[in-house]
């Protein structure tokens, strides 16, 4: 079983930065997918940024250019540095895992979520 716990949320000014981070507990975090996602009120739950075992990354275009998602697989750790916060970015941000479950499924696992908002 997979625990992912979140934090780094908080306040922050548009115009600024957070860290979040995200730590994992398990023995196969290496072989891991992971992503962040985001959830504002009334609105699905989207993804952030991704980031493979191997360290490939993905963005949505919304945060490209000002979102870093990192991993420390030694740590089992997967981070997210979000800077030039906008308004928009306000939502809850949780961490996400895809365990390997045999050669055609994946099992998902999330965090409890960390709030962040970016006032203007």
């Amino acid at each position: 079983q997979v625990q992912l716990v979140e934090s780094g949320g908080g306040l922050v000014q548009a115009g600024g930065s957070l860290r979040l981070s995200c730590a994992a507990s398990g023995s196969i975090f290496g072989l891991s997918t992971m992503g962040w996602y985001r959830q504002a009120p009334g609105k699905q739950r989207e993804l952030v940024a991704g980031i493979t075992p191997g360290g490939s990354t993905n963005y949505a275009d919304s945060v490209k250019g000002r979102f870093t998602i990192s991993r420390d697989n030694a740590k089992k750790t997967v981070s997210l540095q979000m800077n030039s916060l906008k308004p928009e970015d306000t939502a809850v941000y949780y961490c996400n895992a895809k365990i390997p479950a045999g050669t055609f499924y994946q099992n998902d696992y999330w965090g409890q979520g960390t709030q962040v908002t970016v006032s203007s």
